[in-house]
């Protein structure tokens, strides 16, 4: 079975004047730094990852909540406690919406030097 792998292959042409707004718009889009770092693998997953920080946050007030309030009253410890299981759901929900590949692209940017300009760079042997 045949299948277009391009869209001039699908004999829908473009007229002239379509085809040059089509190049002015990727000329913008390639520009635009914003939209590339809004759709880069980092930008993708960033919301995420922030939300699993503040609820990985949420956990440990919630375990200190609890710790805490055992001497106070047994009420006030099981609110840390909900605390604590609400953040973990939190949690979870957020690394399988992020999923794998997210997790790994994450873990690859954060690897990554802060400012690529800044890379330590090694100067020439002198000969």
């Amino acid at each position: 079975m045949w299948r277009p792998t391009r869209w001039n292959d699908l004999g829908v042409g473009l007229s002239d004047d379509e085809q040059r707004i089509l190049r002015e718009i990727e000329q913008q889009l390639e520009t635009d730094e914003r939209f590339a770092q809004a759709v880069s693998p980092s930008g993708l997953y960033r919301h995420s990852a922030r939300t699993v920080r503040w609820a990985v946050l949420g956990v440990v007030a919630g375990l200190v909540i609890t710790v805490a309030a055992l001497q106070v009253h047994f009420l006030v410890s099981f609110v840390g406690f909900l605390t604590m299981l609400v953040c973990g759901l939190v949690i979870e929900r957020q690394v399988r919406l992020i999923g794998k590949a997210g997790v790994q692209d994450l873990a690859q940017t954060l690897r990554q030097p802060r400012f690529a300009s800044a890379r330590f760079r090694s100067r020439p042997e002198r000969e």
